[in-house]
């Protein structure tokens, strides 16, 4: 047996196994079926942690993950979690667990002596005090908030732990594990429909894990493993629901357990057909003098601790209840070996059957005013309602019960607003969506017989809905349990404080002041008091803080209304919902169809958007990658090379209307574009600013095939569709990303046609295949595509084969291009070149150049209209001062985003004329070349002139000379060679 409040027997804990942990570096023992709090309660540990404001000590107060008090950092070094529920933490052999927020320790912590200065940080503080001395608040108010604020802290370093994403589908999701969560579930997988059953507990049953019913418990028992037996069931302990989205979309968390699991957290994506949501309702507190004193715990609490964990929460007991649970509380509690001092109710009757369960002094009509103790819980002041002489009464545990609140957070997501029953006397659901049930206690059925009968019903609407004709199951016979209550949220007239939201130091005063000073509005009362802004979302503070503002604006609970509810439900890591997305797997890498070939050469990659490209290939020998990089041009620019371009964008324009199409898409003609050629494009967005380019390629009469940037692959296709589908939908015309299926190369140099003449069956001189030409051919006995365009300036030809061809191809070129000096080139070589031809590329069509400023104006046909072409006319975008392309070249190094400014002078913003957006060192023109935007005004005035290329974040002052972006072949001859 392990810990001195352990009851001898019962309880649903493994005592045949033991589990050691430590708490705040003392060692503990607790057993199989424990929370960490249930064995620390097990161990006579009484303060678990501190609260936020005044850092007062504070106790367990639920025995699930409403806790507001008990919370803990759980794991050591990397894998540190703050913010833990103790209560719904499943205690694991080896657990290592620390308490938050107190310094030096939890049993003495120095920072309550803002307790002191409780009368200074009332409701609102913050905004008074720290609005002046303004020069205060840089030195000494916001080092002071940083410091203080939090709870947990994170480890600052790596998180090296798994977290996995799942995605699930099924025709009924249920939320909970209670009596109507498992008749709902039984009901449906017994018809044969696809059941998810998600249970935040590690232990299915909810509030019958708590109960003594035998019969129950044999049901319980029956009723899990047939759920479990079942191949349409899916069970998930240990996962909680945290939100609801459209499309019958659930996000839930699991999380790991101590069975042999994955020892991982796992992000549930569940798209359900219908769900029944059997969340179970929340016990009230009472908000009364000292109600935060540890040793003051929800009678349910109680009960769990006895029943389900078999711990003594207490030696001596006062239950303060204005329910029938309370009394039902009471007799637990005393069969576990707990003295009951006496049972308060304010109700001035009660059943006689609740009395008589309870051989212990009953106080009706009665309040319980104070709690008195230093540290914790020794005494409690009973009066009676009307105010009279209160007595005293010795305890070590106060049991409060004020009623139940239905847990209609979930419900809410989707806009659903809650309403108010009268005669619950609580919020429930409002109208649900169409995929949305409530069942049991969220539905209000706060009895066991009541709740199983609201399953059934839930499950059997579904069912009846599709179609499916159900089976109902037995309802076994449970105790019959009365569910009479009174609502009752406060004592008054006390002089101690007295706490509504328990984490965040909210009092009853603190309400009633925010109202006092103008804040009505439940949201308002809300951010000015942090009321329910705790890690348990107001579950244990809400109703309690609304019906103080209720009286205090003299107005009925419906008429004051709840905040708003939104997802996460739950606390959920950052960790878990980026799940395996992170690191070098933050998104998907594509790998182009060449690329174990190009391990086997040897090559350094780059990450271009989601592509793993080759970015040179280094031969023995070459240690420096500008050496590599200047051999591939040269290389290129003498003999010939080849670069796997697949990443580019490819997609086909097929159908009557395609010229059509593009030629409102681009801002040059299409219709007239002969068969067998391709020609080179400009798109813009809608703003008139530039989109992509590309070249597209007519292969026969109703077919076009396009190509884009590699980053913008994505983004124009989805441009396509909207265009289509909005636009122009009388267009008969279809189109598909036919990226992932061609593998392309560029083959360029004097010798392209010499190597590709080897490779393909037809005629490819220049006669047959002119300058912007296109062919299907055969490739290395398969059929390709052959397209006549250069990128690097030099005469080359882009091959396309069917994707699985990819790697054959790159090794037949090395194969066949070996008797030509042929070698393979990666982007910074392909990067240099296009400089050197003065291509533009993504540094130049940044989403803010136009037509006009990359030089490409007189492409813009006026015969035609197309997509931002009014907006393309803006005076603002065709003033003369606008910026244009040019080139810029030095014998120093410089490098993007250098600006460009007048020799003279300082170098600041008011004289800047330009900025550099590519360069790199050309070993074709032996300097080093660059292309950038220069005032238009300036652009002919410093052409051949000199600027200085300021980077003042890398300390660079270069002298350049302004030139035409062409370095390398400028009348082109080269390309039509």
């Amino acid at each position: 047996m392990t810990g001195l409040w352990r009851i001898p027997s019962g309880g649903l804990i493994d005592r045949t196994r033991t589990c050691r942990f430590r708490f705040d570096g003392k060692r503990y023992t607790g057993h199989p079926g424990d929370t960490l709090a249930s064995a620390l309660l097990a161990n006579g540990v009484k303060v678990f942690g501190r609260s936020f404001k005044y850092h007062r000590p504070r106790g367990l107060y639920t025995a699930d993950t409403s806790e507001p008090n008990a919370l803990v950092q759980l794991g050591v070094g990397a894998a540190q979690d703050p913010n833990g529920k103790a209560t719904g933490i499943e205690l694991i052999d080896g657990m290592s667990a620390v308490s938050q927020n107190r310094w030096p320790s939890l049993r003495f912590d120095a920072m309550a002596a803002a307790g002191w200065f409780a009368p200074l940080l009332s409701a609102g503080f913050y905004y008074k005090t720290f609005m002046w001395p303004s020069a205060f608040w840089e030195k000494l108010y916001e080092p002071l908030i940083r410091r203080a604020a939090g709870l947990g802290r994170l480890s600052g370093q790596a998180d090296d732990r798994r977290y996995e994403r799942q995605y699930a589908h099924c025709d009924l999701l249920v939320v909970g594990s209670g009596p109507a969560g498992l008749m709902a579930a039984l009901t449906a997988g017994r018809a044969g429909v696809r059941v998810i059953l998600a249970e935040e507990d590690f232990q299915m049953g909810g509030w019958l894990l708590g109960g003594d019913d035998a019969k129950a418990a044999a049901w319980l028992s029956a009723v899990v493993a047939e759920l479990a037996s079942l191949d349409s069931v899916v069970l998930l302990p240990r996962t909680s629901v945290f939100g609801v989205y459209d499309g019958g979309v659930f996000a839930a968390l699991e999380q790991p357990g101590s069975n042999g699991g994955t020892g991982l957290q796992r992000y549930w994506k569940i798209i359900a057909g219908h769900a029944i949501l059997a969340t179970g309702a929340q016990e009230r507190g009472i908000v009364f003098g000292g109600n935060d004193k540890p040793g003051v715990m929800l009678a349910s609490a109680a009960r769990s601790y006895a029943v389900r964990y078999a711990v003594r929460p207490g030696r001596r007991a006062v239950v303060f209840t204005a329910t029938d649970d309370g009394w039902r509380a009471a007799a637990r509690l005393a069969a576990a070996g707990v003295d009951i001092e006496a049972v308060v109710d304010p109700r001035d009757t009660v059943t006689p059957v609740l009395k008589d369960a309870v051989d212990a002094p009953h106080m009706l009509g009665a309040v319980v005013k104070d709690a008195h103790g230093f540290g914790s819980l020794s005494s409690v002041s009973v009066a009676t309602r009307a105010g009279g002489q209160g007595i005293k009464l010795p305890c070590d545990l106060l049991a409060v019960s004020g009623g139940w609140s239905p847990n209609i957070g979930l419900t809410c997501h989707l806009g659903s607003r809650p309403r108010w029953d009268d005669d619950l006397k609580a919020f429930v659901p409002g109208r649900l969506p169409a995929l949305m049930s409530a069942a049991g206690g969220l539905d209000g059925a706060l009895s066991a017989m009541s709740a199983l009968r609201s399953g059934l019903r839930a499950a059997q609407r579904v069912l009846s809905a599709r179609g499916i004709p159900a089976v109902a199951p037995d309802i076994p016979d449970m105790q019959a349990e009365t569910t009479d209550h009174m609502p009752f949220w406060r004592v008054c007239g006390s002089r101690t404080k007295a706490f509504v939201d328990f984490q965040h130091d909210v009092t009853a005063d603190d309400i009633v002041q925010a109202h006092r000073e103008g804040f009505r509005a439940v949201e308002h009362v809300k951010r000015y008091t942090t009321l329910g802004m705790a890690t348990d979302q107001g579950r244990t503070s809400n109703l309690n803080g609304l019906a103080i503002l209720a009286s205090a604006r003299g107005e009925p609970m419906e008429r004051v209304g709840t905040t708003t509810y939104r997802p996460p439900h739950v606390p959920v890591a950052v960790g878990a919902l980026a799940a395996e997305n992170r690191g070098r797997t933050f998104r998907p890498v594509r790998l182009p169809p060449s690329h174990a070939w190009a391990c086997e050469q040897g090559a350094v990659f780059v990450e271009a958007g989601v592509w793993l490209r080759a970015r040179y290939f280094p031969k023995p020998g070459e240690t420096h990658w500008r050496t590599v990089v200047d051999r591939e041009v040269a290389t290129v620019r003498g003999a010939v090379g080849f670069c796997d371009v697949s990443t580019l964008g490819k997609i086909d324009v097929f159908g009557p209307d395609a010229g059509v199409f593009l030629e409102r898409l681009y801002i040059n003609a299409w219709q007239k574009l002969a068969v067998g050629r391709a020609r080179y494009g400009l798109m813009l967005r809608e703003d008139g600013f530039a989109m992509d380019d590309g070249t597209t390629s007519r292969l026969r009469q109703d077919y076009y095939v396009m190509t884009t940037t590699t980053a913008q692959a994505g983004p124009v296709f989805q441009h396509m569709k909207f265009c289509h589908h909005c636009l122009w939908p009388d267009l008969d015309v279809q189109f598909v990303s036919v990226t992932d299926q061609w593998a392309q190369f560029a083959l360029a140099g004097p010798q392209s046609r010499r190597v590709l003449a080897k490779l393909v069956g037809d005629d490819v001189s220049n006669e047959a295949l002119p300058y912007m030409g296109v062919m299907e051919t055969t490739v290395l006995g398969v059929s390709g595509r052959v397209f006549r365009l250069s990128f690097s300036g030099e005469l080359a030809y882009e091959i396309a084969v069917p994707a699985r061809y990819g790697d054959a191809l790159a090794r037949a070129l090395m194969q066949v291009g070996a008797a030509f000096g042929i070698c393979p080139y990666g982007t910074e070589a392909l990067s240099v070149m296009r400089i050197e031809k003065g291509h533009v590329a993504g540094p130049e069509l940044n989403g803010q150049t136009t037509a006009r400023d990359l030089g490409l104006a007189g492409m813009m046909s006026k015969k035609k209209d197309f997509v931002g072409r009014r907006m393309a006319l803006r005076p603002m975008l065709n003033e003369e001062g606008r910026p244009r392309l040019v080139g810029v070249k030095s014998h120093e190094p410089f490098q993007a985003g250098a600006h460009l400014l007048p020799l003279e002078g300082a170098a600041t913003a008011v004289v800047d004329a330009g900025h550099v957006t590519s360069s790199a060192y050309s070993p074709t023109v032996r300097a080093h070349i660059g292309l950038g935007f220069l005032a238009d005004a300036d652009a002919d005035a410093f052409l051949g002139k000199s600027l200085r290329a300021v980077d003042p974040l890398r300390g660079r002052d270069t002298l350049v000379e302004v030139c035409t972006p062409v370095f390398v072949d400028p009348k082109g001859e080269r390309v039509r060679a």
